[in-house]
């Protein structure tokens, strides 16, 4: 009886942690929808991600 006890409380719902790779910092602008519209067609021509591809942009002008 207690073996049942101790697998569910082994048991974790939800997703596991990103670890070390996990972002904490949320960064929200805003920008004008043409702007976005340009940023979203760069980053597809990059094969990227919308936020991929700005933090890339802003690492890259900050020269992180």
């Amino acid at each position: 009886m207690s073996e049942i006890k101790d697998a569910e409380k082994k048991k974790k719902l939800g997703r596991p942690s990103l670890g070390k790779d996990a972002r904490s910092v949320v960064l929200q602008s805003r920008v004008q929808k043409s702007e976005k519209i340009a940023y979203q067609k760069a980053a597809k021509s990059e094969g990227k991600a919308l936020s991929n591809w700005i933090r890339d942009k802003l690492n890259e002008a900050a020269k992180v």
